[in-house]
C-alpha cells in the first residue's frame, strides 16, 4: 500500500516539478524579462541549457527506477541532480557580475512545501539543507546580498514544513498501527481456528514465517513495509487447509490419489479467501505458489524456474525445513542436520539454486531459532 502511494506521489512531484522548472524560467527570462530584471529576452548563459539537458537525461532513468521497483530512490536522484547542475551553472552564469545575481527559481519553494507528502525526514533534511547551503555558498562566492531574503525565506519554510511533516507521521502512524492491530487480531483468529483443526501443525505456520523473514532479509531486497506484508502471508500460508476434510487433514496413514488432489488443493483455495485484504494481498503468491518447484513438478500450476515469484521460492524452502523438523501425525520430526542435506539435495530440482546457496548464510540462524523454540506454547506474536 505505502509503495503504491509512493509511487503515485513520485510522479505527480516530477510532473510539477518539470511544469515549475521550465515555465518559471520561459516567464522570467522570456515573457517579460524588462519588467523584472529589466534585460533582454534570453537565458543568462549558454550554460542555462545544462539544466534542461539533465531533466531530459533523469526521465529515462526515473522510468528504470520505476520499472525496477525502486521509485523511492527517484526523488533522491532527481533533487541531487538538481543541485548538481544548478549551483555551478548558477555561479558561472554570474561570477565576477558582484550584485547582478537575479538567479533561482520558484521550483525550490514547492520542493521544500512537498516534503511533507513523503513523510521522510532524511529526505526533508537533504532538500531543505541543500536548498540553504546552495544559497549561502553562492551568496559567498559571488559576493552579493541579494540571496540574503531568499535564505531567510528558505529557513522560515523549512520549519513551517518540518512541522507539517511530523505531524502527518504522527497521523500516519496512528493510523498504520490500528491497522496492523485489526490485522493481527484477524491473522490470530485464522491460525488459531487452523491449529484447532490440525493440532499437529501448533506453530507451523509461526516458524514457516519466521524462517522465510530471515532468508529475505539475508536476500535483502525488501522495504519494511513489504517485509511485513510478505510475514503475514507466510502466517497464512496453509489459510486454505481449513477448507480440508478433517479425516484427510489427519490421516495417519499414506494418502490415496484422490485425498492427494483435495490437499493441493489448498493454496488456491487460501489464495482466493484472503486476495482482497489489503497488506497480505501484494504477497499473495506465498499462498498460492509455496508448492510449487523449480523443476515445474509442483502444484497447483506447475510453474517452472522463476515462473514461480521470488517470495513464493523463499517460503518454499522455509516450509520444507520446517515440515521436515517438525512431529506429524504420520512421522516424527528428523534432524536439522538431515532436513538441512535435503535442502541441499533439492538444489535446483525442488528449490531455486540461488536462493539455497542464500539458505545456506542462515541456516545457522534457523537452527538457532529451532532450539529455542518453545514447541509447547500457542501461536502468539
Amino acid at each position: 500500500m505505502i509503495p503504491r502511494e509512493e509511487k503515485h506521489t513520485v510522479k505527480w512531484f516530477l510532473l510539477i516539478s518539470y511544469i515549475i522548472l521550465i515555465g518559471y524560467d520561459y516567464f522570467y527570462y522570456y515573457v517579460a524579462p524588462a519588467n523584472i530584471v529589466e534585460s533582454e529576452r534570453g537565458l543568462p548563459s549558454s550554460y542555462w541549457w545544462l539544466n534542461y539537458l539533465v531533466l531530459i537525461i533523469f526521465i529515462p532513468i526515473a522510468i528504470y527506477l520505476s520499472k525496477v521497483n525502486k521509485q523511492n530512490l527517484i526523488k533522491y536522484v532527481f533533487i541531487i541532480s538538481y543541485f548538481c547542475v544548478s549551483f555551478p551553472v548558477a555561479i558561472f552564469s554570474y561570477l565576477g557580475k558582484g550584485d547582478a545575481y537575479t538567479s533561482g527559481n520558484v521550483v525550490e519553494i514547492f520542493f521544500i512545501f512537498s516534503l511533507p507528502l513523503f513523510l521522510n525526514k532524511r529526505y526533508f533534511w537533504l532538500v531543505s539543507l541543500g536548498i540553504l547551503i546552495k544559497y549561502i555558498l553562492t551568496a559567498i562566492i559571488l559576493k552579493t546580498t541579494f540571496l540574503i531574503l531568499p535564505i531567510i525565506l528558505v529557513a522560515i519554510l523549512s520549519v513551517m514544513s518540518f512541522f507539517l511533516l511530523v505531524r502527518f507521521q504522527g497521523y500516519v502512524k496512528a493510523i498504520s498501527n490500528s491497522y496492523d492491530n485489526q490485522l493481527q487480531g484477524i491473522v490470530k483468529g485464522v491460525i488459531a481456528t487452523l491449529e484447532l483443526k490440525d493440532p499437529y501443525t501448533r506453530g507451523h505456520s509461526e516458524r514457516v514465517a519466521s524462517y522465510a523473514l530471515m532468508l529475505v532479509k539475508e536476500i535483502g531486497n525488501l522495504s519494511k513495509e513489504e517485509q511485513k506484508s510478505f510475514y503475514y502471508a507466510c502466517l497464512l500460508h496453509d489459510i486454505g487447509k481449513v477448507n480440508i476434510p478433517d479425516q484427510i487433514l489427519m490421516k495417519p496413514g499414506k494418502l490415496t490419489k484422490e485425498e492427494f488432489e483435495v490437499i493441493k488443493s489448498h493454496p488456491v483455495v487460501g489464495a482466493e479467501a484472503v486476495k482482497n485484504v489489503e497488506g497480505i494481498k501484494d504477497s499473495i503468491c506465498v499462498i498460492s505458489s509455496h508448492h510449487e518447484r523449480w523443476d515445474g513438478k509442483g502444484y497447483p500450476d506447475q510453474l517452472k524456474g522463476e515462473q514461480i515469484p521470488l517470495l513464493a521460492r523463499v517460503s518454499a524452502i522455509a516450509d520444507a525445513f520446517d515440515a521436515m523438523t517438525s512431529s506429524r501425525s504420520y512421522r516424527e520430526a528428523m534432524p536439522v542436520e538431515e532436513a538441512y542435506q535435503r535442502i541441499i539435495e533439492g538444489q535446483g530440482s525442488q528449490f531455486d539454486p540461488i536462493l539455497v546457496e542464500e539458505f545456506k548464510k542462515v541456516y545457522p540462524s534457523w537452527v538457532k531459532f529451532h532450539d529455542n523454540y518453545s514447541w509447547s506454547k500457542k501461536f502468539e506474536f
